[in-house]
């Protein structure tokens, strides 16, 4: 399990899989205060 983030720490790397193109989260993390909500589906 990755560490928990702390205030001020660097969102790690992450890239997603979406409709066949590809989306680096934190390239696009672009305001002073972001939410990022992973839905994982069905277990």
């Amino acid at each position: 399990m990755a560490k928990k983030l702390n205030a001020g720490d660097m969102f790690p790397e992450l890239t997603v899989n979406i409709r066949g193109g590809t989306f680096n989260v934190r390239d696009n993390l672009e305001a002073r205060y972001n939410i990022i909500l992973l839905y994982r589906g069905h277990w």
